[in-house]
C-alpha cells in the first residue's frame, strides 16, 4: 500500500509532482549560488594572502642612487685625445652633480657635460658644450636654429644670449648663453633660470680665460 504524500503546510495539501520538481530545482540553484559566493570569498582571501606575502617579501630600502660619474677623469682622457684643455664645471660646493660627460663626434667635435642640482627640492639641468675650433655660427645647430638675440656680460666676459622660445620645448631648453673662448665656442643651455646659468658661467671664468690665451 502506497504511503500518502505529506501535506505541505504552506499549501494545505500534498505537492504535485511539478511543484516538487520546482522546489528541488530552486533549492539546487540556491545551493549552487551559495557555493559560488563561498568560492569567490575564498579566492579573494587567497589573493590578499599572496599580496601580503609579496609586500612583505620585497626588500625595502632607498632607491638605487645614480652611478657616480668621474668627470675629472673623463675630462683628462678627452684632453689627451684632443691634445688641448677642456672646460669642466665647478662641483666643489656640492650643489651640482654630473649626469653625463662625453666627447661627441661630428663637425665640430664637442665636449658635452650635463649637470643638475643634487638637492631633492631643485629641478632642471644645464648642459655645457665646448665645440672645438668653432664660433657662434655653430650654436644654432644645438638650439633648433635659434640665433643669438642679445649679449650679457658675466665676470667681465661677453656672452651671447639665446632665447629659445617654442623651439626649445622639444629639448626642454628655456635659456642659453654662449661665448668664444680661444679657438672654441662654449655654450650653456638648459632648463635652469638665467640667474642660475649665469652663476655657472661665472664659475667657469678662469678656465675660459685660460682657453682664450690659447688663441
Amino acid at each position: 500500500m502506497n504511503k500518502p504524500a505529506p501535506i505541505v503546510a504552506e499549501l494545505g495539501r500534498p505537492e504535485t509532482p511539478e511543484e516538487t520538481a520546482a522546489r528541488k530545482a530552486a533549492s539546487s540553484r540556491a545551493y549552487q549560488s551559495s557555493q559560488n559566493v563561498r568560492s569567490l570569498i575564498a579566492a579573494l582571501i587567497v589573493t590578499l594572502a599572496v599580496l601580503v606575502v609579496i609586500v612583505f617579501a620585497v626588500p625595502r630600502g632607498e632607491p638605487a642612487s645614480a652611478p657616480h660619474i668621474d668627470v675629472a677623469a673623463i675630462a683628462a682622457d678627452v684632453e689627451s685625445t684632443m691634445d688641448r684643455p677642456v672646460v669642466v664645471p665647478d662641483l666643489d660646493d656640492g650643489f651640482w652633480r654630473v649626469n653625463a660627460a662625453e666627447l661627441t663626434s661630428g663637425n665640430p667635435v664637442v665636449w658635452d657635460v650635463t649637470i643638475a642640482p643634487s638637492g631633492e627640492d631643485e629641478r632642471g639641468f644645464i648642459k655645457l658644450s665646448q665645440a672645438f675650433d668653432a664660433d657662434s655660427s655653430w650654436a644654432p645647430q644645438r638650439l633648433n636654429g635659434v640665433a643669438a638675440t642679445d649679449t650679457i656680460t658675466i665676470a667681465g666676459r661677453e656672452w651671447d644670449v639665446y632665447r629659445t622660445g617654442d623651439k626649445g620645448d622639444e629639448q626642454n631648453i628655456t635659456y642659453a648663453i654662449g661665448t668664444q673662448a680661444g679657438p672654441d665656442y662654449v655654450l650653456l643651455r638648459g632648463s635652469r633660470s638665467a640667474e642660475s646659468t649665469g652663476d655657472v658661467a661665472e664659475d667657469l671664468s678662469a678656465q675660459l680665460e685660460s682657453l682664450s690665451e690659447e688663441r
